[in-house]
């Protein structure tokens, strides 16, 4: 079973989640991002090296990034560094992971916005059903992990479901044994890599 986000850095399938300038391990996969919780006093070396950095052959997606209106750098100033991921992920064609706290209607109209080709993921939704049957509407993905709504995940078509383990000590069976429509071929087809 692949993990689609953990900021476990020794993880094996499963996509590591990294800040630029991280250092990468033989053989494993990353998201490259700046969090919205770190992105306050971001300088333009940060910035370059998140552009290098996203095009490393390692890296598969771009993000965690986000909008996060309890905790961070003013909404503003998370926006505008959220577009900036947004444009690296439509430039070189890499899914976009996202971590959204009630933000949910700005991140809608961003993605209408700016009409992405590529996958947006919500990582580590808990929202209610009517919450996730929005953002399915609007074409998002949504990724589960250890603290989920049951209701919400029964809605979730198969298609659309990933499972995380983010920060959490469970192992990615585990969680994806709570999940009732989980398809296993979905990370590859997301980020058109062979998962064995």
């Amino acid at each position: 079973m692949f993990d689609f986000h953990t900021h476990n850095p020794d993880a094996i399938d499963a996509m590591i989640n990294a800040e630029p300038g991280f250092i990468p391990r033989q053989g494993a996969i990353y998201s490259v991002g700046i969090h919205p919780w770190n992105c306050a006093n971001v300088t333009d070396m940060e910035l370059r090296r998140l552009d290098a950095d996203a095009r490393l052959d390692c890296v598969k997606a771009i993000g965690e990034t986000g909008l996060d209106k309890l905790r961070g750098a003013p909404i503003e100033r998370q926006t505008e560094l959220l577009i900036h991921h947004i444009a690296l992920s439509e430039e070189l064609h890499k899914p976009l992971v996202l971590h959204i706290v009630r933000a949910f209607p700005e991140i809608i109209a961003l993605k209408h916005r700016f009409k992405p080709r590529k996958p947006w993921i919500i990582h580590g939704f808990r929202g209610k059903p009517q919450q996730a049957a929005e953002l399915l509407r609007h074409g998002f993905y949504l990724s589960l992990g250890k603290h989920f709504n049951q209701e919400s995940a029964k809605i979730i078509p198969s298609e659309r479901l990933l499972a995380e383990t983010d920060d959490s000590d469970m192992d990615i069976t585990e969680i994806a044994a709570m999940l009732p429509t989980l398809d296993p071929a979905l990370p590859s087809k997301i980020l058109s890599l062979k998962i064995s």
